[in-house]
């Protein structure tokens, strides 16, 4: 069994949530961002991958502009075969732009660093450049 923490953030975009939304779901944008090619479906139940098939999974409920929630595996840096963490992204519409909080459990104990890190660098910060 896969010993797992959970990785708690909050971000402050100014940009609407609609913008923030549509900079993670559309592959396009999530591409543009990342500097690495994303596929992301649209819909519940549909598949994505993000820098190049490093990270990969599914969506388990989408509702625009307001939450994601996806099955998601990083298949870089021995991460367990087969396991699946789960990520959850709510966005709240500010008097400023929108605060992101993501929730990001089930993440292997020995990599739980990195993808906190990860999140940060390759997530939050070029986001913030594209949409602000």
């Amino acid at each position: 069994m896969v010993k797992t923490k959970t990785i708690r953030q909050s971000v402050a975009f100014r940009a609407s949530p609609h913008q923030v939304y549509e900079a993670l779901m559309d592959s396009k944008k999530h591409s543009k961002f990342t500097g690495s090619r994303a596929v992301v479906s649209r819909r519940a139940g549909g598949k994505f991958t993000a820098y190049g098939g490093g990270l990969r999974g599914s969506n388990i409920e989408l509702v625009p502009d307001r939450r994601i929630v996806q099955s998601w595996m990083c298949i870089m840096d021995n991460w367990p075969k087969g396991h699946y963490s789960k990520v959850t992204i709510s966005l709240k519409e500010t008097k400023t732009g929108t605060k992101l909080t993501l929730v990001h459990s089930g993440v292997p104990e020995r990599h739980c660093n990195s993808i906190r890190k990860g999140w940060k660098d390759h997530y939050w910060t070029p986001m913030k450049k594209m949409l602000e």
